[in-house]
């Protein structure tokens, strides 16, 4: 009897303890792209652009998102992370034929997958039941 709740407890711990890791790490990769987003969207509202600039940003992101990606792809479902991936694309795409409206618009939807991300597998109540 013993051994068993033992060994439930240990299970128990070690869920909440990879939940936590799992928690702090999307966290992190979430704010970090969703901060270089937003400084390329004040970037794409300025009235000068710098296109070399804001492709290179561009770049940068996809790069960082796609580091990211290796490790969220382990424990977050491949549509949700794709989905980001794709409006990244777009927004580098918009870049290159220099349809800033577009861009701005693709940058608002890889903000939003990137939020709806981390609210849906935060450990609460709600995600739950």
């Amino acid at each position: 009897m013993i051994k068993e709740i033992v060994v439930c407890l240990v299970i128990i711990v070690s869920i909440f303890t990879l939940d936590s890791k799992t928690q702090s790490y999307t966290q992190k990769s979430v704010e970090e792209s969703t901060t270089k987003l937003e400084k390329l969207r004040e970037n794409l509202i300025a009235e000068e652009k710098d296109q070399e600039e804001l492709l290179k940003s561009a770049e940068d992101i996809y790069n960082s998102w796609m580091e990211f990606h290796d490790i969220l792809a382990y424990y977050i479902e491949h549509d949700e992370l794709e989905k980001v991936e794709t409006d990244i694309v777009a927004l580098k795409g918009s870049i290159e034929v220099e349809e800033y409206e577009i861009a701005v618009s693709e940058l608002d939807k890889s903000i939003f997958m990137l939020e709806h991300i981390q609210d849906k597998y935060k450990f609460n109540l709600d995600n739950i039941f």
